[in-house]
């Protein structure tokens, strides 16, 4: 009685064909169009020369060993050594009296890059507005 049918299994796989037939149009596709595509167009704005400081920026040095020392024209100060607790207090000091002067931090080159984020940090903690990096110019090394 059972020579009528067969006995069939149930297929347990999946026909995977189809699925690579369609990636492969796709790949077609995006190979066929991305050359087509054309990057946007950026504006950017142009810089002739800096401008002139009108106030003389304050400069915190930070020295190979990473002590720090402050240098202020508006308070005579010369290469005044300064700890980060005492660096913090004359940063907030400063900005309450005159917000708008400029400063500088110059790192020696043998400083870790973190000593100067930390610093750099500090200076935006305390809204420091005009904030820049000294360098020596590549001619003059």
């Amino acid at each position: 009685m059972s020579s009528g049918r067969r006995n069939r299994r149930l297929m347990a796989q999946i026909n995977v064909v189809p699925y690579i037939d369609v990636m492969m149009v796709l790949l077609v596709i995006f190979m066929v169009t991305a050359p087509m595509i054309t990057p946007g167009q950026v504006d950017l704005p142009s810089v002739d020369k800096a401008r002139n400081v009108s106030v003389m920026p304050a400069q915190i040095t930070i020295h190979a060993d990473t002590s720090l020392s402050v240098t202020d024209p508006l308070q005579s100060l010369q290469n005044r050594l300064m700890s980060d607790e005492q660096l913090a207090t004359w940063v907030a000091k400063k900005q309450s009296d005159n917000p708008d002067q400029p400063v500088v931090i110059a790192a020696d080159k043998q400083v870790r890059y973190d000593v100067v984020m930390k610093v750099m940090s500090l200076m935006q903690r305390n809204q420091v507005k005009h904030l820049g990096l000294l360098a020596v110019p590549a001619s003059q090394q």
